[in-house]
């Protein structure tokens, strides 16, 4: 049974039950094309059954692996950008501490986890390889190819440090590559230097890979239980997979109800959290969304918040700003840990009315009253609720977000599965870097910037 709710009774103020209901027959066809791959995009469709179908023999593996990590490494560097690291740091960051790099814990045992090729920032690379002067480490470098610019980059500064740390020899032994199985840059040096290698499958798509070695071999290495994270996505895989109506499959009812108000004019959805943790989980949603839907001119436009940090920012304009949004909230009913308002003599602040009250409720009183406030503000606001964040939990709602995004796709007639407008600023890139075979390209981009 799937743990993670779905609440909408707060978008019923702006929309009819009929309009609901008007979706059914699409649903159900969107519904079997996604397990038949016969829909656009069905090329990319191996996430649909991926969770049941991961099999033991390969998380042993990488359980390995993370182990033999953690043994000789007291820093892992993940190399990616976008889908190749975004999964994973959303679920390493939602379950560990916010703290846990200056710490003294004995008991943990699992290296910590950075990230490089996710962007080109220098001063960025030069604070990481001063770290990594000073400690023991390893990568796992994620590309499909091998060749996308930023994590290649930041790669070849790495395997020229690891090598020049380590000798060649041990360096290869520090590297993990998750690449294609048989083609491309990454999977050449692989075999040249005996990486350990990892395939990443040819039917899924970056935004949709957390679930496959490119996500599970990081949040392995960082210490979490990847068998309870597959767990948890199969529960949700099949809780979905039976329910066929619309009316019961909560998924579905997020992608139908998100589509219907973006015809009423409501084009930016914000996905709010309560609580820090989820920062990257956001940030992996928007990424899976905002990739997936925007294009031919279409699309919901994601955006994140986290509250109530930017009540105090962004509020106000969400509160009172122009009427073109909607939200969806994710709310967890349980914290992991237990901290209680102290009671205070002197009173000064006022507080002493939620003495031994746990922050917790106090943060929950907030969801609710800003809810109200945002639905009474005209903005329709959906819920997902967790009975905690935990691995179980965040696999359901990796894996319901997941195929929220592929019906949303396809009721909004787009492929959710690929990502052409992704390139135009590569070539652009690679005209004003003056790579070889865009000479063409180069001249006419000069020209336009004289």
């Amino acid at each position: 049974m799937v743990k993670l709710k779905f609440r909408y009774n707060d978008v019923m103020e702006f929309i009819e039950k009929d309009q609901i209901r008007l979706f059914d027959s699409e649903f159900s066809l969107h519904h079997k094309n996604l397990y038949s791959g016969k829909g656009k995009g069905s090329d990319f469709t191996g996430w649909v059954d991926l969770p049941s179908k991961t099999g033991n023999d390969l998380l042993s593996r990488i359980e390995e692996d993370a182990r033999k990590i953690a043994e000789q490494s007291q820093v892992v560097v993940v190399t990616g950008i976008g889908g190749s690291y975004l999964g994973a740091r959303a679920v390493i960051e939602a379950l560990s501490g916010p703290f846990d790099g200056l710490l003294e814990q004995p008991e943990k045992k699992s290296p910590l986890v950075l990230y490089a090729g996710h962007h080109m920032d220098e001063d960025y690379q030069f604070h990481l390889m001063q770290l990594l002067d000073q400690k023991d480490y390893s990568v796992i470098v994620i590309s499909k190819s091998g060749t996308t610019t930023e994590p290649a980059i930041a790669f070849r500064l790495l395997k020229s440090h690891l090598e020049g740390k380590y000798g060649d020899e041990e360096a290869s032994s520090r590297v993990y590559a998750i690449t294609d199985a048989s083609k491309g840059a990454l999977k050449k040096l692989a075999d040249e230097k005996n990486y350990a290698t990892y395939v990443i499958p040819d039917d899924v798509g970056g935004r949709y890979s957390v679930l496959t070695p490119v996500g599970l071999l990081p949040i392995a290495a960082a210490g979490i239980s990847i068998r309870k994270l597959i767990e948890g996505a199969q529960n949700m895989e099949k809780f979905l997979k039976e329910k066929s109506e619309l009316s019961e499959n909560p998924a579905g009812l997020y992608a139908v109800l998100r589509n219907i108000l973006y015809q009423k004019g409501k084009t930016i959805e914000i996905l709010a959290g309560y609580n820090p943790s989820l920062h990257y989980f956001i940030e992996w949603w928007k990424q899976l969304y905002g990739e997936s839907e925007g294009k031919e001119g279409k699309g919901i436009f994601p955006a994140g918040v986290g509250f109530t940090t930017d009540l105090h920012s962004m509020g106000q304009y969400i509160q009172d700003g122009l009427r073109n949004l909607f939200e969806t909230v994710i709310n967890i009913e349980a914290p992991r840990n237990k901290v209680e308002v102290p009671h205070d003599p002197d009173n000064l602040d006022g507080l002493n009315y939620l003495k031994e009250k746990r922050i917790s409720y106090v943060n929950a009183m907030a969801s609710k009253a800003t809810m109200l406030a945002h639905v009474d503000g005209g903005v329709p606001n959906m819920e997902i609720v967790l009975p905690e964040i935990n691995e179980e939990t965040l696999g359901e709602m990796v894996y319901f977000f997941e195929m929220g995004c592929a019906l949303s796709g396809y009721i909004l007639d787009v492929n959710p599965f690929d990502q052409p407008g992704v390139e135009a600023y590569k070539k652009n890139m690679f005209a004003l870097l003056e790579k070889p075979g865009f000479e063409k390209e180069s001249e006419a981009i000069k020209k336009r910037l004289r």
